[in-house]
């Protein structure tokens, strides 16, 4: 059978299916051939073995990795076959060259775990060059001389290093669950016959090895209980031992292997999780690794890459058709597997895509490796270039379509030659050269992504895109692991990256940006005046180690208080009406701060305390609005809130521009001598601007006000801004042990208000404008307090740690965060309790209304429309509107709404 758009799905567990495995149902009649470029297996006809079945799995999973004759034979392929031939080669040199201890030179055994699965990786490289088919003559291909040296390395690999478990699961668990096995299991699929002749024990001594470390499972298999076996980590084990299963002909292994894999494609519902797993896709488009961490970026795209692959390798076989069947049987859910991943691509992945760059906020420790957003970009094209083929019609040409618009839009050109699949390689070329496929995103150029389940925002509009980074009781501040991400300590804590149209972002964000610019000084930042160390200083190692206090590697206590530590906040998130949005954030501390005051750690753990801030920040069309109310430190230290950050390479014209509110000019370098009107910062060589608009605060009486204008006066000197443009030059090892000691030389300017030790709190506004010009600054004008008497569009309606409220005449919009129980009064809203509320008038007079809890724990939010009575036209679910005295009445029923918005038309 081939896969179809209606590819069956369960997430039945994995007794079930085995209750059934054998014998597989037979198929009536064959199903569409997918659309492929030298697929392994071309026959429609059903496969009614298990032997059958078996094969078509192996065949496809080298036509995956080594090409087909049909692929291999298209120019296109070459510069890929030249690079696994070339890759080979340096192996094959390595393994001649290597000395004692080693099986390659250069790569010691016996102590580092990391060498040892390198060590599988490199064979696994030489093996696949062996099985690579060509238009050329290669003295690799199908050499069986090159192939039992593969097998030696194995046999010695084994018999040394890892076959004795006793000496064996040091280090990272990764490495003895996932990545070995994943070299050995590829190699032993390629090998398969030469294995047979060669070494014929060897397979299954092999086998018995990778489930006796697959530790963390149940009876060496998949636990779907454990913590371990999850999201695209559970992916990696399903995957190698669907593959195992199909070597050793174990029907039992492949079905248990696909029923257990097709668990993670089911959306997490965060109150009703299965096996306690909150890692996976989320119905806002979330997705969640480790646990706590937004990580799309990084092990989502490892997932959305195995996925694709699993409807690849198990083409023309029956397994998925029998997971359909066993559903259907027991009245268990079914759903489409390829449908289900095309909606990641469009619901999780594309929002977070800008000009072909993965954005910073959803790859977790991985922002501090040298790979760049384009490189993580090329993985995601390749596994829609592959869905495509298993979609028709419109759905074929949406992700056709977003292939060339990634292409075209990228400011780096993607090379094929890094796709894992020379067939992949191929349909490339054969996308790109289809006249027929517009090239198109899969979202709207104006739109607004509150990924609240991850506690992170995306914000675009044609000329730039803005990404939030946001944590919670319920979201990692940041991750820390294996020594890298060294100084990850605020990247939560509201920190913002703002993309702007036509600029290569490798000289805007990526390592560079983490390496040049303080870490307390990200953008939007507010932090303390302190020194933190990196844990390595902290503790000589990569981790705390206290065995007798639970801290070892991948422990739980290591996760929750040095890993990726939760915040202690309850209120991260906010409402979006259409392509806008209203985001709220209250600063915490994070988990071990406070278990660490409560007397649950250690007394040589070492916890740092954070700052303390009300946030919100409302994104608009040519500007997004921040404000910031009680802004100050519990301890008394010097703060310091980073209104923004940016990097320049050190040869660009960067310039900086502004106006004092008395009409005297200001270019930064230093603290401004008065209030500010605006700023400008400029970078001639990227061709890039951003405007800073320095609004009027607007405090409450309660002592939290400080002034206007980013702390534009008040008296006090402290919340005036101060601008600085500085030549950094750091090494990018600074944030990742393993990074090459390479120095990067940056333009960094900062844009910053300092309070001083023992100053009172202070409230900030300003907008920050993309692409913005010096005419376009001046009419902005100053917008005053909650009457809005300003020139300009923009006017701040409340800033204080009660509420925070703007409006924006233009756009006929008003949006409002509060924090705190009670009735809160924003311009003509009453809002019950903590929410976010968007208020938008159309030009027929329609009143559209936005709803978000953003502590995601409330029932219900009401919130009142003050003025003449208004009717519902439209509503969401769970909306009820009502007519009360001195106006209209909104009750949203938030229960388990998980931060999600819910909507309201009026008339």
């Amino acid at each position: 059978m081939q896969l179809s758009r209606r590819t069956l799905l369960t997430i039945l567990p994995a007794s079930a299916l085995l209750a059934v495995a054998a014998p597989l149902r037979a198929q009536a009649a064959a199903r569409p051939t997918a659309t492929t470029t030298g697929t392994a297996t071309t026959t429609a006809s059903a496969t009614t073995t298990a032997g059958a079945n078996h094969a078509a799995l192996l065949a496809n999973t080298v036509a995956i990795f080594a090409g087909t004759a049909e692929s291999n034979a298209r120019p296109e392929v070459a510069a890929k076959l030249a690079a696994l031939t070339s890759t080979a080669r340096t192996r094959l040199a390595a393994l001649d060259g290597a000395g004692a201890g080693e099986l390659f030179k250069g790569v010691a055994l016996g102590t580092s775990d990391a060498n040892l699965n390198t060590s599988y990786q490199y064979l696994y490289e030489i093996a696949l060059a062996t099985r690579t088919p060509g238009p050329a003559a290669s003295d690799l291909r199908e050499n069986t001389s090159v192939q039992r040296r593969v097998i030696d390395g194995l046999a010695l690999l084994h018999d040394t290093y890892y076959g004795d478990q006793s000496k064996g699961y040091y280090g990272n668990w990764f490495h003895w669950e996932i990545g070995i096995s994943a070299s050995v299991s590829k190699t032993l699929v390629l090998l398969k016959d030469e294995l047979a002749a060669y070494k014929p024990d060897l397979t299954a001594t092999y086998l018995a090895s990778m489930d006796a470390y697959l530790r963390n499972g149940k009876d060496g298999d998949v636990d779907l209980d454990s913590r371990f076996h999850t999201g695209a980590n559970l992916a990696d084990i399903t995957t190698n031992r669907i593959l195992q299963g199909a070597v050793t002909g174990d029907d039992a292994r492949v079905v248990k292997a696909v029923a257990d894999q097709l668990t993670v494609y089911a959306t997490v519902d965060p109150y009703h999780p299965r096996h306690g797993v909150t890692d996976g896709f989320y119905a806002d488009g979330s997705f969640i690794q480790h646990d706590s961490v937004a990580y799309t970026g990084s092990y989502g795209k490892v997932l959305l890459t195995r996925a694709v692959q699993t409807v690849k390798i198990l083409q023309d076989t029956d397994y998925l058709d029998t997971a359909g069947a066993t559903a259907t049987a027991t009245g268990t859910g079914t759903g489409d597997l390829v449908a289900v991943v095309q909606g990641w691509v469009a619901d999780g992945f594309a929002p977070l895509i800008f000009e072909g760059w993965m954005m910073e906020v959803v790859k977790g420790r991985g922002v501090s490796r040298t790979a760049t957003g384009y490189t993580d970009v090329a993985v995601v094209v390749e596994a829609v270039v592959d869905l495509s083929g298993y979609t028709t019609g419109a759905d074929a040409t949406a992700l056709q379509g977003y292939v060339k618009f990634v292409r075209q839009t990228s400011k780096a050109a993607l090379d094929p030659a890094v796709f894992v699949s020379p067939v992949s390689v191929a349909r490339y070329a054969d996308i790109l050269a289809d006249t027929s496929v517009p090239a198109r995103d899969l979202g709207d150029a104006e739109s607004h992504t509150a990924f609240n389940a991850m506690d992170k925002t995306v914000h675009r509009r044609p000329g730039y895109a803005f990404a939030l980074a946001r944590s919670s009781d319920r979201i990692s501040k940041y991750e820390y692991m294996s020594g890298e991400n060294l100084m990850p300590w605020f990247q939560g804590d509201g920190a913002h990256y703002l993309y702007l149209a036509g600029q290569d972002q490798t000289q805007a964000f990526g390592i560079d940006y983490y390496t040049t610019v303080s870490p307390y000084r990200l953008a939007g930042v507010t932090a303390p005046e302190e020194t933190r160390r990196t844990v390595p200083e902290l503790y000589g190692t990569a981790w705390y180690d206290n065995p007798e206090r639970g801290f070892t590697p991948s422990s739980e206590s290591q996760n929750t208080y040095v890993y990726f530590p939760r915040g202690t906040n309850t209120l991260s998130g906010g409402a979006r009406l259409g392509a806008y949005g209203a985001v709220a954030l209250v600063l915490g501390d994070d988990v071990a701060y406070a278990a660490k005051r409560a007397g649950e750690l250690p007394d040589d753990f070492v916890a740092y305390r954070n700052a303390t801030a009300t946030k919100s920040w409302f994104m608009l069309d040519d500007e997004i609005v921040v404000l910031a109310a009680g802004v100050g430190d519990a301890a008394g230290r010097a703060v310091t809130t980073t209104l923004d950050s940016r990097i320049a390479a050190a040869s660009d014209a960067v310039t900086v521009t502004g106006r004092l509110r008395d009409g005297a000019s200001w270019s930064g370098g230093g603290t401004a001598p008065g209030p500010v009107a605006w700023l400008r910062y400029a970078d001639a060589g990227q061709g890039v601007s951003v405007g800073y608009v320095f609004l009027d605060g607007d405090g409450d009486g309660d002592g939290d006000r400080g002034g206007n204008g980013g702390g534009n006066g008040g008296g006090d000197r402290g919340g005036l801004p101060t601008a600085a443009l500085d030549t950094v030059t750091r090494s990018r090892r600074l944030v990742r042990t393993a990074n090459p000691d390479t120095p990067v030389t940056k333009r960094v300017f900062s844009l910053s208000v300092g309070q001083p030790a023992g100053a009172r709190r202070l409230s900030m506004a300003h907008a920050l404008v993309p692409n913005a010009t010096e005419g376009q600054l001046k009419a902005y004008g100053a917008g005053h307090g909650r009457r809005g008497r300003g020139r300009g569009p923009l006017s701040v309606v409340a800033n204080t740690t009660r509420v925070q409220a703007v409006a924006h005449r233009d756009l006929s919009l008003l949006a409002a965060n509060t924090f705190t129980p009670g009735t809160h009064r924003a311009d003509r809203l009453s809002i019950d309790g903590a929410a976010s509320v968007i208020l938008r008038t159309s030009r027929d007079g329609t009143l559209s209304v936005a709803v978000s809890d953003p502590t995601t724990e409330r029932d219900s939010v009401s919130v009142t429309v003050r003025g003449r009575w208004l009717r519902a036209v439209s509503s969401d679910d769970g909306v009820r509107v009502r007519r009360v005295l001195g106006g209209t009445r909104i009750d949203v029923n938030t229960h388990q709404a998980h931060g999600a918005s819910l909507t309201a038309r009026l008339r």
